[in-house]
């Protein structure tokens, strides 16, 4: 039995036992049971898997037969007369575990996560269950093992960059003023040792938000203005300026391994619509560096 708390159906390892069945030789689940657990009715859970169909081949999600649905029915102990196309209709959709793994890469929200992680752990606690008690022949649980890690390995990877990209991505439009210096600030609050600024009209305004952050500061610019730089550097000590023309666009580096590229002077942030974001090959950092120094 599954038992709902705070509106989450909660995973544990007899609910989910129950849940799982053997057909076509595989462990499967079937879409109704799925649709609870993420908090779905079971039409929305399938119109979100049809909208990623390319990543469900036949043997990550298949429709049951009759006979294959008549099975399950009878190992819950309902009582039925099988007819010939009485499910047609009806039939559900059975989720390998390979096709489990993948539906946790579709399924979005904090609330899919959290439920995702819980079955991932459930899985991994029934899979060590079946080898100690030698349930599956050793080639198979080699097989599992080696898949199973990779999959939860992906699984990590692709919950990270979900929360990562949707924070260190962003377009800003008129007016978010406020806005994008905050998020300017969020990025700036991610080193730990160095921040690298690129920006050719670099003022006053930057020298502004820069003049607290206690870390090492470099400016990149060709046209700084010497009377406010030599007066910033009486006051404060946190930043060196270099005075480079040989860069048009407008980036922050991060320790020297994180590189975000802004389509708009720090300066103007929030007067026209612009975006930031994070270029991901370090490749480009250190071609950065070289043109710089």
């Amino acid at each position: 039995m599954l038992f709902i708390k705070n509106d989450l159906i909660i995973i544990d390892e007899e609910a989910i036992k129950d849940k799982i069945y053997y057909i076509r030789g595989k462990k499967v689940m079937i879409d109704s049971d799925l649709a609870r657990i993420y908090g779905y009715t079971t039409k929305a859970f399938n119109q979100q898997v049809q909208r990623n169909i390319e990543r469900f081949d036949e043997d990550f999600r298949f429709k049951l037969e009759n006979e294959e649905y008549y099975q399950i029915l009878r190992s819950q102990n309902v009582t039925l007369e099988l007819k010939q196309g009485q499910y047609s209709k009806y039939l559900p959709y059975a989720f390998t575990e390979e096709g489990i793994y993948m539906l946790m890469t579709v399924l979005r929200g904090d609330k899919a996560i959290n439920q995702s992680k819980a079955l991932i752990r459930v899985f991994k606690k029934m899979k060590d269950y079946l080898i100690e008690n030698k349930i599956l022949k050793q080639d198979y649980i080699n097989n599992l093992v080696l898949n199973h890690d990779k999959d939860i390995k992906l699984l990590k990877d692709s919950f990270k960059e979900k929360s990562t990209k949707e924070k260190l991505n962003k377009i800003f439009f008129k007016g978010e003023f406020f806005d994008a210096h905050v998020f300017l600030l969020e990025i700036l609050d991610k080193a730990k040792e160095e921040i690298i600024i690129i920006d050719n009209y670099a003022s006053k305004e930057l020298l502004k938000i820069l003049k607290d952050i206690n870390k090492k500061i470099i400016i990149v610019s060709s046209n700084i203005d010497e009377i406010l730089k030599n007066k910033y550097e009486k006051q404060y000590e946190n930043i060196t300026f270099i005075n480079n023309n040989t860069i048009h666009d407008r980036f922050i580096i991060i320790d020297r391994n994180i590189l975000y590229s802004c389509g708009s002077s720090f300066k103007d942030l929030g007067k026209k619509c612009f975006s930031i974001n994070e270029i991901e090959n370090i490749k480009y950092v250190n071609l950065l560096l070289n043109e710089i120094f």
